[in-house]
C-alpha cells in the first residue's frame, strides 16, 4: 500500500509531468491512496473518491466523473470558481 499526500503540490507543471510518469509506473499493480488538490495528479486512477466535509460525495474514474458534471467536474474544469 502506498499513501501519498500532496505528492506534487510544490512543483511546477513540467516537473509534475515527469513525476507523474514515475508515480504511474510505481503504482502499477498496487493499492494507492493519493490525497490531492491538483486534480491532474489522479486522472489515471481507477477510482477517484471526492470528499466533502469528510463524506464521499462522488466516486468513479476521471472519465465517469467528468461525464457526470458534478463537483469533481466543477473543480477539474475550474467552473467551481465561476459560480
Amino acid at each position: 500500500m502506498l499513501i501519498l499526500d500532496e505528492a506534487v503540490s510544490s512543483i511546477d507543471t513540467c516537473t509534475e509531468a515527469v513525476v507523474q510518469r514515475g508515480m504511474d509506473a510505481l503504482m502499477e499493480g498496487r493499492t494507492d491512496f493519493v490525497i490531492v488538490h491538483r486534480l491532474s495528479t489522479v486522472r489515471n486512477a481507477k477510482a477517484i473518491l471526492v470528499l466533502d466535509h469528510g463524506r464521499i460525495i462522488e466516486r468513479g474514474s476521471h472519465r465517469q466523473l467528468i461525464a457526470e458534471r458534478g463537483q469533481y467536474y466543477r473543480l477539474y474544469t475550474g467552473a467551481f470558481e465561476l459560480e
